[in-house]
């Protein structure tokens, strides 16, 4: 696995303040913005080609990664920005970098960072075609999880409607892996679904829930090891504890 597509191009307006004149993936945890962060687990798994989708404020991310580039630090970024931010959800973001969906990849929620460990699972992880990282709760998963229903390591759904009745078993972490014929199977499925009357409003684990109707997805089970997702203010305490101990 040497390539990954990071998907940053939203504000975060639901942090409030925090992201008011700066992207979410540019508020530091434990003195690294959190693009940083992932750039920094990336390269340090052998991910050397990284493809950040950017949209607001993207002017400060590029200066970001320019100081990466002046430092010496990896991996080889390049960026595509997505023009529909606003209005578009994150399919969009994936229409706008679709060339970059081309054998080996990663793709990676932008709120989202790993812990090491968890990405030498991901970039191991031999399964051909798609494969989606999850983890399981002892509790009950709440409204804004991106709840799945898995079985045997297939996907059979995905989806934050999805109920008990559907039989939830795990959540997606925002995070990924394509090998084989997987990346082109999703790269025209995300190019059929931004032909669709509702095109920019469907996220892309939408498209993911429809291949599995269809076709293998497969799943990951990274349960035990850290993560966090920076979508609310009370998750930027959550992650400030996570980041000390990696």
């Amino acid at each position: 696995m040497r390539q990954a597509i990071i998907l940053s191009a939203g504000q975060g307006s639901r942090l409030g303040q925090l992201t008011s004149e700066r992207p979410k993936c540019l508020i530091e945890f434990g003195g690294r913005t959190l693009l940083d962060r992932q750039l920094d687990v990336a390269a340090g798994c052998g991910v050397s080609q990284v493809v950040v989708v950017t949209g607001f404020k993207d002017e400060a991310v590029e200066a970001a990664l320019e100081r990466r580039r002046a430092a010496g630090e990896g991996p080889h970024v390049r960026t595509v920005f997505n023009p529909f931010y606003k209005v578009a959800d994150n399919t969009g973001s994936l229409f706008v970098a679709r060339e970059a969906l081309a054998s080996d990849t990663l793709v990676w929620n932008g709120d989202t960072m790993v812990s090491p460990a968890l990405m030498k699972k991901v970039v191991a992880n031999s399964r051909q075609g798609i494969c989606v990282t999850i983890d399981r709760k002892a509790e009950g998963y709440d409204a804004d999880d991106m709840k799945v229903v898995e079985e045997g390591g297939r996907l059979r759904a995905i989806g934050k409607r999805l109920t008990d009745a559907d039989g939830i078993n795990a959540e997606s972490i925002g995070l990924l892996a394509f090998r084989g014929d997987g990346a082109e199977r999703f790269r025209n499925a995300i190019e059929q679904a931004m032909r669709s009357p509702e095109g920019t409003q469907i996220w892309y684990l939408r498209v993911i829930h429809h291949l599995a109707q269809s076709s293998d997805v497969w799943t990951l089970d990274i349960a035990g090891e850290e993560w966090g997702e920076v979508d609310f203010p009370e998750d930027v305490a959550r992650a400030e504890k996570l980041v000390a101990g990696w």
